[in-house]
């Protein structure tokens, strides 16, 4: 016969486990409202017609849904991943000291880095962390470092990707005091899902956790035989609805806590630790954080900053209830429009029914009437507000049609387009440059100190040389890739910049070849230099290389006029 259960005696939970999952609970808490805006958001993005956003409820027969906000984050999505990996060369090493500014050393870190980005698909997971930027105003990632191998049939051990890898954290599976002051320096509760066979295979060969599997295993096969339990809602884990629907299913929710934490039941503090649970009941790592960067390795940028809320506000938020309006409007003069094709009728006094069809016959009495009620035609006016919403919207989140390739009126100089351009796109490009020092920045020194940290076997790297043309492979070390300073990524912050100083050298150099009188003054090498590594195309730029190359030509043009008086005279002495 089935039982009742008391959930709290049968997990006989850990009481830190416990303080962890209950501190879950009330960071998930604080976030409510803000989850809520997040999936009305969402419903406006992907919706094909109003009947799943909150135009719903308006008694419109049309249901045409106009994806404004859909077009927005294309554009913004096209845009920002445009400027931040504007070419290969997005990022660079900074030495802080002369040996670590070496060539040697900088090519080789340069080198690791640009292979691992490669390797590890970072511009794949960095496209989704654009995707969070934009859908959710923040993005969060961690780094881990992978030493992936395989074995084969034969015995033989084969290496796949050793190095450090970007990995994202959804923004619904992250929770921390919003109230804080620091993200960085706020403890963090990582919420993942795994399966039971996923668990078994990562506890396999530990004692200790395989005892623990077998409890699991235990308390998901009492909960599924008792005719009752006692609920207890600090186990249930989001998206399963009660702790029977749990237990019930194939998965394990995994509690992983960044930061300092005191321990009630021990009366002590803990400092920079990882602690990771499962089902919210057992503790089954506790260790103290091993990044050299002293913080937990996870990173955040938000998009609109809040002065004492650390979830920051996405460029779409303030959208929503212009998208609301758009399609209101629209489907408003779409059902004016019906009602002027098929309008309702209004039939006075003695009238036989009728067939309201094209050439139809209407029988009326005496003082018999039936006539159209025509809508007031005003409502088809709707596309100019329509479109005055739309080219508001693109305007306040930061898109500006010059984005889009389209130029405003009237006539312009080149010197007037470059200016307003970058008037234009400051906006998006400040929110770029954003996200590149918020994130980017911390995240690619944090891979770089992984690879130091946990690279203990010799790794092999291909490094182009540009001189011969010939890529080369190069075994790496960790103490190659040991020095002091930072890699720096200069994609959005260096993009509009550098655009700006080729206009302006651009500029200058027609001055420079059109007034006689500025000529003697300005220098056609240092113009040529400059203009080389604003484009970071150094084999463009070298000493005088005009003259050799006009020398050359020359020779060669000799060359091949000697060799054609040779040929004439040999078929002239032939009689040809």
């Amino acid at each position: 016969m089935k039982r009742a259960l008391d959930v709290d005696n049968l997990l006989s939970a850990d009481s830190k486990a416990t303080q962890i999952a209950e501190q879950f609970e009330e960071w998930n808490t604080y976030r409510r409202v803000w989850l809520e805006e997040k999936k009305e958001l969402r419903d406006y993005l992907y919706a094909t017609d109003t009947r799943t956003t909150s135009n719903s409820k308006l008694p419109w027969s049309n249901s045409t849904t106009t994806p404004k906000l859909t077009q927005i984050y294309d554009n913004l999505k096209a845009n920002y991943t445009a400027a931040l990996f504007p070419n290969e060369n997005w990022m660079r090493w900074k030495g802080s000291d002369q040996d670590s500014a070496s060539k040697a050393k900088t090519d080789v870190i340069q080198a690791y880095m640009d292979n691992k980005i490669v390797q590890s698909g970072f511009r794949f997971t960095a496209e989704k962390l654009i995707d969070d930027y934009i859908l959710t105003g923040n993005c969060f990632a961690t780094v881990d470092f992978l030493n992936e191998s395989m074995t084969l049939e034969t015995g033989e051990q084969v290496k796949n990707y050793v190095g450090p890898t970007l990995v994202r954290i959804s923004p619904y599976d992250i929770v921390f005091d919003p109230t804080a002051a620091s993200f960085m320096h706020t403890p963090k509760i990582v919420r993942s899902i795994k399966t039971l066979g996923e668990v078994a295979n990562e506890f396999e060969g530990s004692e200790e956790l395989s005892s623990i599997f077998e409890r699991m295993l235990f308390n998901r096969s009492e909960v599924g035989s008792a005719e009752q339990t006692d609920k207890s809602q600090g186990y249930v884990a989001d998206g399963f609805g009660s702790i029977e629907n749990y237990y019930q299913s194939s998965y394990v929710e995994f509690l992983t806590f960044y930061g300092d934490i005191f321990d009630k039941h021990e009366a002590k503090l803990h400092k920079n630790r990882i602690i990771t649970v499962v089902d919210r009941a057992y503790v089954i790592s506790d260790v103290a954080n091993p990044s050299w960067l002293g913080t937990a390795p996870i990173f955040h940028a938000g998009w609109r900053t809040r002065p004492d809320n650390l979830y920051a506000m996405g460029p779409l938020d303030n959208l929503v209830g212009m998208q609301y309006r758009i399609d209101h409007l629209e489907n408003l003069k779409a059902d004016v429009f019906d009602q002027i094709a098929l309008p309702m009728l209004k039939v006075k006094g003695d009238v036989e029914d009728f067939e309201y069809e094209p050439g139809g016959r209407i029988y009326l009495g005496e003082e018999g009437d039936v006539g159209p009620l025509v809508p007031d035609a005003t409502a088809l006016n709707a596309d100019l507000q329509i479109q005055a919403i739309e080219q508001k919207m693109e305007e306040l989140a930061g898109a500006p049609k010059m984005a889009m390739g389209l130029r405003t009126p009237g006539e312009k100089t080149a010197f007037e387009v470059q200016t307003l351009d970058n008037a234009a796109n400051r906006i998006f490009n400040h929110k770029a440059a954003q996200f590149e020092m918020q994130f980017l920045d911390p995240a690619l020194n944090a891979m770089l100190e992984s690879a130091r940290r946990n690279l203990n076997v010799e790794d092999v790297i291909s490094v182009v040389n540009k001189d011969l043309g010939l890529q080369l492979f190069r075994s790496i070390t960790k103490e190659d890739i040991t020095a002091k300073g930072k890699i720096v990524p200069q994609g959005a912050r260096h993009f509009a910049e550098r655009a700006k100083r080729v206009q302006t050298l651009q500029q200058l150099m027609q001055v420079k070849a059109q007034d006689p009188s500025v000529a003697p003054h300005m220098s056609g090498k240092v113009m040529a230099r400059l203009l080389s590594e604003e484009l970071d195309e150094p084999e463009l730029y070298s000493e005088n290389i005009a003259v050799f190359e006009q020398m050359e030509t020359q020779k060669a043009a000799a060359d091949a006029e000697a060799d054609m008086m040779e040929d004439m005279e040999i078929k002239a002495e032939q009689g040809l």
